[in-house]
């Protein structure tokens, strides 16, 4: 092996190393940051942020990653306990969910630029909804196995650890991969920058409302999100629903607002069902615009190269002569030839 071809391999693992060592880190800070609304035994939470990111991971870098993200769902759990066999078996549900998520969303041709409607709907039934249903009850069934958790207590925790889990994928990992198409906007109006701020503010203020109303007022947050899917996309759409969920979240998890008076697995099915609404609703909807302004652009491109084949095979004849406001026009020169 040349000398090249040795500082090549080395650059390679060494960006390698790199990469490995920034998911772990990332999956332990967020995993440490979604234990502050924990619920059960203090590791069971229902926001998971961890989960997006590990899908996110497997999906820009493929499953060659899958070490990086068991290695922090251990470094997360091994000081929650029980013991370490059951934290090992918990970083392997943890390990085995998102890396079955990545396959169910790899099977059915997943874009990650989630600009077709398929990927919306694949991103949040097959990734979140459906994927999360490993990590849930690997976890409650460990727990409960260890003598950790009362047997009764299992659907309830496992309402909330599937809850968190899909939260993760649902708000995260939109977020992220719309962060990795985001291009600084910089001929942007000052009023285009007012109305995102605007959007913002508005749907974090809207969202601290319902959350501290005893009546449901969860639904006025669903105006908003429309709102920034079609004026934004999926780059305003994603932080708005992040806005939300997360607010909605601390307030499931403290019991308030329309939160109050239901047990833990009520609310849970109520956070679940209202994230999972936001979430589908402005993904679809963002999927929906991208995919009418592309057709609207592949539209405006086969009339620019029409017009340009039009002119080559009559030169002589203006532009004028195929508008349209000039359809019901007379040509003054069949006028001259007719009797």
């Amino acid at each position: 092996m040349t000398d090249a071809a040795r500082g090549a391999l080395r650059r390679q693992y060494a960006t390698e190393g790199l990469r490995v060592a920034a998911v772990v880190a990332a999956y332990y800070v967020s995993g440490k940051i979604g234990l502050q609304q924990e619920l059960v035994r203090g590791q069971v939470t229902p926001f998971w942020p961890p989960t997006g990111i590990a899908l996110v991971v497997l999906l820009l870098w493929g499953l060659r990653m899958w070490p990086a993200v068991a290695l922090g769902a251990f470094l997360v759990n091994v000081t929650l306990g029980p013991s370490i066999l059951p934290v090992l078996a918990i970083t392997v549900g943890n390990t085995l969910a998102p890396v079955f998520a990545f396959l169910l969303l790899r099977r059915v041709g997943f874009r990650i630029t989630l600009d077709r409607l398929q990927d919306a709907l694949a991103l949040v039934f097959l990734g979140a909804l459906i994927g999360m249903v490993v990590s849930a009850t690997v976890g409650t069934g460990v727990l409960v196995a260890a003598d950790a958790l009362a047997a009764d207590d299992f659907w309830p925790t496992w309402s909330v650890w599937w809850t968190g889990d899909a939260m993760g994928v649902l708000v995260v990992a939109p977020l992220l991969l719309a962060a990795r198409e985001a291009r600084w906007p910089r001929r942007a109006s000052t009023l285009r920058w007012a109305e995102a701020v605007a959007l913002l503010g508005g749907t974090a203020a809207v969202s601290v409302l319902a959350t501290h109303s005893r009546v449901n007022l969860l639904f006025l947050v669903v105006p908003l999100l429309i709102w920034a899917a079609f004026r934004f996309q999926l780059a305003g759409a994603a932080p708005c629903v992040l806005i939300a969920s997360v607010i909605t979240i601390h307030a499931g998890a403290r019991g308030a607002g329309p939160f109050a008076g239901h047990d833990l697995l009520a609310q849970m099915v109520i956070l679940q069902a209202f994230n999972g609404t936001v979430s589908l609703t402005a993904l679809l909807l963002s999927a929906i615009i991208t995919e009418r302004n592309r057709t609207l652009g592949e539209i405006e491109r086969v009339c620019e190269r029409l017009t340009e084949a039009l002119s080559q095979l009559a030169p002589e004849e203006t532009l004028d002569r195929w508008s349209p406001s000039r359809a019901g026009e007379r040509d003054p020169r069949r006028e001259r030839h007719r009797p």
